[in-house]
Formats: structure tokens, C-alpha cells, sequence
């Protein structure tokens, strides 16, 4: 603030700064949206690149911000004794995994080396000539060399790719596994599991090789979370009391749908940040198109659940439509950029039903999750990496080719079924490991009387939702002692009722 300014003057010189700082902003936006970049590449290549960089970044701040999506959803679907520990888990996690995938996931995942792994592009370090692209491109990230960002950009936005990836285990995990252990595997997941995998479809690796495809990540983002939730699900056990001895499965609400909606409603914003920017250009038809897929699977995911609820239960459920939505965004995750509008509907329309009926599955397996993440992230993202080898259009895109239903037999099909087991396989492997150490080590699950008290007080310290101490302006008398309860009052609900 200007010194020389009352206290509440506004400042005019600055007040215009801002304006043409917001105005020159959203100038730039438009244009990567409505100028194609190659063709302003093609006249001021400098613009181009300044562009793109600008679309890649604004959708990784959308991906970035699915954090506090996750964070909503699961801590309204976990009860209020362990709200303060799953929303500490969703913030604590970006640091641990987004600082394991600098230090050695980007290497890994993207640089050159070998069919298997990346060897080199620890933290950020190695030749790279970006944004030069194809065979002007000189540097150890030939992977990426396809688009035309600087580094710290493809960075970026892979870096928020790696966070989700990590967030979607801890819904799974929630209200009793220990709040280290988690860490822990979210940083052994983001700096060695999922850059492997990633190399294998996205930096050149043998699975690319093999003919497999995924656009945006159902096998690579969504896939490897869940397998690597479903590892730590089975492995931590179940919360007390979800399963009894007779084989009955007793339901444990959330404490608040409010929340879990709102978190619903940021997961599906960010992804449209998610999808579409997985361009890495801005490339105006391939957005509008993507766009358009990813918004009518979410929207006939939606459908599809609820219905399909309705079917078994008669009710319409709302943390159904919810993971609905989901489950359709994690379907065309894969496939949104080379299968049509029509298709795109058909492909979130069936991940709304497996999510319902896979929800039900792992229930009776006694796989306890609380948030539905193994039937969201894995169920669907099978799916939809099915799904591309079945939809895919050659008119979208010549490499990819047509899938089965387009007569393009199934050998697309193949590929994609070959990335699932392959993926599959070295997360399940992996994560076992992993989870089994750490077990061993300082072990997974808290104390049976602090999962009954709640974990924000075991292992937070802090109550999201704490009782008043105190009242009034006295010395710090309990509130029960300053103000008896009037006659008829309901009785103040203690955090172990919750």
C-alpha cells in the first residue's frame, strides 16, 4: 500500500495497472482459444510458444486445483472425527508427491533411456533445447519434443497429473490407516511406480511401442491410483465394524454431502483442465472437441448411475450420482480426443453402471473404501482404456487408427487390453511391496482406540469441528459450567459419537 495514500484511498494509477494487467490476460486467453496455434506459430513462432504455454499452464493450475476437489469429496464422505486428518492427507500429499516426481519421477518418466525407465532429467538437469519441437528438438526429453513449451511448463502440468494420482489413494485408505505411512507410500508412488509406468505409455517406453494409447491417463492417472489404492485398501483392513462376523456389511455415512457435492463439482471443473490440456496446445478444434466428450460422459455418467441405483435400490442416491460423474470423466479420459460426441456418451453411460455395480463388488469381497475411489478410478479407468480400442475413429486421428466397432478389428483392442494387464500387474506387485515394508516398518493402521476416538485427535492433534472450550470473556471456564444447558436441550454429541 502507498504510504502517502489515506488508508482508504484507492490508488488510482494502480487500479489502472490492474486493469490493463487483468485485460491484456484475458486477451491472451482468448486467443490461444480461438487462434490456432500452429498458424500463429507458423508467422511469429514466439507468439505461438507464448500461447501454448499460456493454455498448458492454465489447465495445470485447473488439474493443480483438483486437490481441494479430492479433499472436499473425501472429507465429506468420511466421518467428522477424521475430517482434519483427510483434508490434511489431501494438502500434505501435493508436497511429498510433487516434490518425489521432481526430484526423480520427471527423470524417470520422461527422459531418454531405455524401453523400461527413463535414464537421467533428475531435477529438471540435462540438455533441452524447449520449445523447439521434432527434429530441431536437441536434448534428453525426445518424449515430450512434440510440443512447443518450455521445459518447466510440460513440468508443470505432469507434475499435477502425478499429485492426483497420489490423492486418489487416500480416500481409499481413510479413517485408519496411519497418517506416515501414507506419505510415505505417496512419495514412493510419485518418484518410482507411476513415472515407470508413465514411461512406458507417454515417454517412449515399450507399451507406446506396442500400440497402446491413452490421451489423457485412465490407465496412467486413474488405473495406477487405483490399483495402488485397491493394494493399500485390502492390506490395511477394513474400518471396525463395517463387516460383521455373520457376513453383513453395514454402512458408514459421511458426515457431509455438502461437502462431498462441492468437492464433486471441483473434480469436475479441474477436469476439463485435465483432458483438454493434455493437448499441450492450443489447438482450438482439438479443445472445443475434447471438451465437448468429457462433459457428455460426466453427464451420461451421471445418468447412468443414478439410474442404475434406482434399479437395485428404488432411491435415488446422491453419492452414486456423484461417483457417476466420476466414473464417466475417468471413461473418457483415454479415449476423449479420437471417439465422437455420440460414442462419448455411450462410453460415460456405461462407466455409470459398472461404478454402481462395482461399488457393491468390492463390498462383498470386504474391500473397504470408503469414498468408492477402487470403483471410481479403477473399475472405469479399465474401461475406458477398453473403451478407446472399441470407439476410436481413424477421422480423429490417423495413428490411432479405428477401434473395433469401426472396423478396424481388434488389434487396437488388444493393445489397450495388453496396457491394462501389464500396468496392472507391476502397480499391484509394486505397491504390495511397498505397502508391506512400510508395515513392517512402522505399520499402517493406527491403534484400535485411536481409530475409535478419530484420527484428527490420534494423529492431527486438531478437531475440524471442536466443541466450544469456553464461553464468554471469563478466565476459560467450560461453556458447561458458564451455561447450563437449558431444559429439554439436546445433549452435545461427543467427538467418539460422531
Amino acid at each position: 500500500m502507498h504510504q502517502d495514500l489515506p488508508l482508504f484511498a484507492k490508488p488510482r494509477r494502480v487500479k489502472r495497472k490492474g486493469r490493463r494487467a487483468l485485460t491484456g490476460a484475458l486477451a491472451l486467453f482468448a486467443l490461444s482459444v480461438l487462434l490456432p496455434s500452429t498458424a500463429l506459430a507458423g508467422e511469429t513462432p514466439q507468439f505461438g510458444v507464448m500461447i501454448d504455454t499460456v493454455w498448458v499452464v492454465l489447465c495445470g493450475a485447473l488439474v493443480f486445483f483438483m486437490n481441494a476437489g479430492f479433499g472436499l469429496l473425501e472429507t465429506g464422505l468420511c466421518r467428522a472425527k477424521n475430517a482434519a486428518t483427510v483434508l490434511a492427507k489431501n494438502f500434505s500429499v501435493a508436497a511429498t508427491a510433487g516434490l518425489a516426481f521432481f526430484f526423480l519421477g520427471f527423470g524417470l518418466m520422461f527422459a531418454d533411456g531405455t524401453g523400461f525407465l527413463g535414464l537421467g532429467g533428475f531435477l529438471l538437469h540435462g540438455a533441452d533445447n524447449s520449445p523447439a519441437t521434432g527434429d530441431l528438438y536437441k536434448g534428453i526429453f525426445s518424449s515430450l519434443n512434440w510440443t512447443q513449451v518450455p521445459l518447466e511448463a510440460k513440468f508443470f502440468f505432469q507434475a499435477c497429473f502425478a499429485m492426483a494420482a497420489a490423492s486418489i489413494v487416500s480416500g481409499a485408505v481413510a479413517e485408519r490407516m496411519k497418517f506416515a505411512a501414507f506419505l510415505i507410500f505417496a512419495t514412493v508412488l510419485c518418484a518410482i511406480v507411476y513415472p515407470i509406468t508413465g514411461h512406458w505409455i507417454w515417454g517412449g517406453g515399450w507399451l507406446a511401442g506396442k500400440g497402446f494409447w491413452d490421451f489423457a491417463g485412465s490407465t496412467q492417472v486413474h488405473s495406477v491410483g487405483g490399483w495402488a489404492a485397491l493394494t493399500g485398501a485390502i492390506m490395511v483392513g477394513a474400518r471396525k465394524g463395517k463387516y460383521t462376523k455373520d457376513g453383513h456389511i453395514r454402512a458408514i455415512p459421511g458426515h457431509s454431502l455438502s461437502l462431498a457435492t462441492a468437492g464433486g463439482f471441483i473434480l469436475w471443473l479441474g477436469w476439463f483442465g485435465f483432458n483438454a490440456g493434455s493437448t499441450m496446445a492450443a489447438d482450438p478444434t482439438a479443445i472445443a472437441h475434447i471438451g465437448t466428450t468429457t462433459l457428455l460422459a460426466a453427464l451420461a455418467g451421471i445418468a447412468g448411475a443414478m439410474f442404475a441405483n434406482y434399479a437395485r435400490t428404488r432411491t435415488f442416491d446422491l453419492t452414486m450420482m456423484i461417483n457417476g460423474c466420476l466414473a464417466g470423466l475417468v471413461g473418457i479420459t483415454a479415449p476423449c480426443a479420437f471417439v465422437s460426441a455420440s460414442s462419448s456418451v455411450v462410453i460415460g453411460l456405461v462407466a455409470g453402471i459398472i461404478v454402481v455395480f462395482a461399488v457393491t463388488a468390492f463390498d462383498k469381497l470386504r474391500v473397504d473404501d470408503p469414498v468408492g475411489a477402487t470403483s471410481v478410478h479403477l473399475g472405469c479407468g479399465i474401461w475406458g482404456t477398453l473403451a478407446l480400442g472399441l470407439f476410436a475413429e481413424a477421422r480423429f486421428s490417423a495413428d490411432v487408427g479405428n477401434g473395433l466397432f469401426f472396423g478396424g478389428g481388434a488389434g487396437l483392442l488388444g493393445a489397450q487390453a495388453l496396457g491394462v494387464v501389464a500396468v496392472g500387474a507391476f502397480v499391484l506387485a509394486t505397491s504390495a511391496l511397498t505397502w508391506f515394508v512400510i508395515k513392517k516398518t512402522i505399520g499402517l493402521r493406527v491403534s484400535e482406540e485411536e481409530e475409535y476416538t478419530g484420527l484428527d485427535v490420534a494423529e492431527i492433534g486438531i478437531e475440524a469441528y471442536p466443541g466450544d472450550a469456553t464461553a464468554g470473556f471469563g478466565m476459560g471456564q467450560p461453556a458447561a459450567a458458564a451455561q447450563p444447558a437449558a431444559e429439554g436441550a439436546l445433549p452435545r454429541v461427543s467427538l467418539e459419537q460422531r
